[in-house]
């Protein structure tokens, strides 16, 4: 009797095992708004950023979301997937006080009005979790 050998993980598999991973329902949520408007592109979005990107071995997905948050900060103009970030730090184990942190670094190079709004973005995101009870132990009550 002939066995197949495994069949390998396709870019696709991966970056929805990734995306999983990082973002949990969020990441989804953000892949079935597109599914009526651009599906190919929420394939892309699969295979690339999370398939080949994240999937990279040199840092860990903790270390990917802190550059992640960062960039996104940065930028400026990204408060939906800066949110999606955040919750998805807090997911591969950022704790509230290290996202808030990361952002106020952000005021150095980026701008006050930048970090700012990136710290209304995580206290929206930590305050959702906090009302569903996901609230980071280390930051609870100091």
């Amino acid at each position: 009797m002939l066995t197949q050998p495994p069949m390998e993980e396709t870019r696709l598999q991966r970056g929805q095992r990734k995306l999983t991973e990082i973002d949990g329902q969020a990441g989804q949520q953000v892949i079935d708004a597109l599914a009526d408007v651009a599906p190919d592109f929420a394939t892309y979005l699969f295979e690339f950023p999370f398939g080949d990107i994240y999937a990279r071995p040199g840092l860990s997905l903790r270390d990917r979301e802190i550059a992640t948050v960062a960039a996104l900060t940065a930028m400026g103009t990204a408060a939906p997937q800066l949110r999606v970030h955040i919750e998805a730090a807090l997911n591969v184990g950022l704790s509230e006080t290290e996202i808030t942190e990361v952002l106020m670094q952000m005021s150095v190079y980026a701008g006050f009005p930048a970090a700012l709004n990136g710290l209304m973005a995580a206290k929206e995101v930590f305050a959702a979790r906090h009302a569903q009870g996901e609230a980071d132990d280390e930051d609870v009550g100091g």
